[in-house]
């Protein structure tokens, strides 16, 4: 049932800016031996929510933003669950950390009928934002905040398995404590660790960060596709399709496509629980920079 008298102003909320936040990395590079390190492409995801602070932070405060967004009323945060991400690598990010900005937009509020998706876009930026290192594209669904005659949004581009064996298989057999461990990269919130909770929202238990999954695929396609090198990766997009109990398996299937761009590969992939044989990422799509072939002689 839509919330009585939930409604959003869309005309307001749809391209404001946030202001800039500051985020910080730790350098990692003091401990490693190996001179070929890098953080996975996928990490940047994650400094959102950590932001400049090494403490616990409250979800709520976090997942909002500095400043609330105009035209919209409140609603439940322990009602929201990730819907989907895209991530678009600009210039390889620093292994020697550093203080980033984080420019945030609200790029889109759509009424699903049962619940409402905000669709935010955040450019990270060095701190003096002379420097893009990339794109990221949220969206984000409120579940039980729908039914307000809202627009419904675009619809989206599909990438459907190939009916051929993937290319690639790569298993994630995640620890029971795994959300537990995932949520101090600074994403607390309780749906992941409140065992009271988690009942009242629709799900039995806590359920795994959708994030930890998606970061599982991102290094599974740079591991079985790119020969470990993460320079290769240019992007990622995908849905998340049904969640992730801590203590599952997750099997990772890739498969080689043509890319539209001429210097990439594409990679189609799913996500799915061996245990429930449910599928739980799918449309998946990521390109990868095609190996050079530069004569060495």
């Amino acid at each position: 049932m839509p919330v009585e008298g939930f409604k959003v102003d869309v005309e307001k909320a749809v391209g404001h800016v946030f202001e800039s936040e500051p985020n910080s990395h730790i350098n990692v590079s003091h401990y490693i031996i190996d001179n070929g390190f890098t953080p996975l492409p996928t990490y940047p995801l994650v400094l959102l929510l950590k932001g400049d602070d090494y403490n616990v932070n409250l979800f709520k405060e976090r997942a909002q933003g500095k400043g609330s967004l105009p035209g919209m009323p409140y609603y439940d945060p322990n009602k929201i669950v990730h819907g989907e991400q895209s991530l678009e690598i600009i210039n390889p990010f620093p292994v020697d950390g550093g203080k980033f900005s984080a420019k945030k937009t609200c790029t889109g509020v759509y009424d699903k009928g049962s619940g409402m998706v905000i669709e935010t876009t955040v450019d990270l930026y060095d701190e003096h934002e002379k420097v893009k290192y990339c794109s990221m594209v949220s969206k984000s669904f409120v579940r039980g905040y729908g039914g307000w005659n809202g627009p419904k949004g675009p619809k989206a581009v599909a990438y459907p398995p190939p009916k051929r064996n993937p290319d690639a298989m790569e298993v994630f057999a995640t620890a029971p404590n795994q959300a537990l461990i995932y949520r101090l990269s600074g994403d607390y919130n309780p749906l992941h660790a409140d065992t009271a909770l988690a009942p009242t929202i629709g799900f039995p238990r806590p359920i795994l960060h959708g994030l930890c999954t998606y970061g599982a695929c991102g290094h599974a396609i740079i591991k079985a596709l790119a020969d470990n090198d993460s320079s290769r990766f240019k992007s990622i997009e995908a849905r998340f399709a049904s969640p992730v109990f801590p203590g599952e398996t997750i099997e990772i299937y890739m498969w080689k496509v043509d890319s539209q761009d001429p210097k990439t590969d594409g990679v189609i992939f799913v996500a799915k629980v061996k245990e429930r044989d449910v599928v739980v990422v799918n449309n998946g799509y990521a390109t990868l920079y095609k190996k050079s072939t530069e004569s060495k002689l």
